[in-house]
């Protein structure tokens, strides 16, 4: 019975790796990978549970000052907010990777009809997972003292 059992763990594990992968494992995916899968399901489809569970540590480090460090905080914080916001869209314009760390630069709109901001996301990723976040945001002005956009 115990040597069934065993199997069947082992089978998993060859299969789906992941699942096996310790907070701090290392993996197959790049720090940049890693990002890009959160942000399919986060940014594009807005699954934050899903998102988060899958891709970041438990133990994640938060640097925005009104963000409580942990997985599970920002889980609660995310899906509460995005539930207030049905038609937020998150439009990714550029990823930037140096190492361990992805930026991900993108405009914000709570609504079609509003300006939005230009958001900046840094990551740093420690073996599948996201282990550390800062970010910056800035409201896109009505008026610009330049031709430029800001994306």
């Amino acid at each position: 019975m115990m040597r069934a059992f065993y199997a069947g763990v082992l089978m998993a594990a060859l299969v789906c790796p992941q699942a096996f992968a310790g907070e701090g494992a290392s993996c197959d995916k790049t720090p940049r990978q890693v990002v890009e899968a959160f942000g399919k399901l986060f940014y594009d489809q807005l699954k934050v549970k899903e998102a988060f569970e899958t891709w970041v540590r438990e133990d994640y480090i938060q640097h925005n000052p009104v963000a409580p460090d942990g997985r599970q905080p920002a889980i609660d914080a995310l899906s509460g907010w995005l539930s207030t916001q049905p038609d937020f869209k998150y439009d990714v314009k550029r990823v930037i990777a140096d190492g361990d760390l992805v930026a991900v630069h993108m405009h914000a709109k709570p609504t079609s009809e509003d300006r939005g901001f230009a958001v900046v996301d840094i990551f740093r990723v420690e073996g599948c997972r996201i282990a550390e976040h800062w970010d910056v945001l800035q409201p896109v002005p009505e008026i610009s003292a330049n031709n430029n956009t800001m994306f």
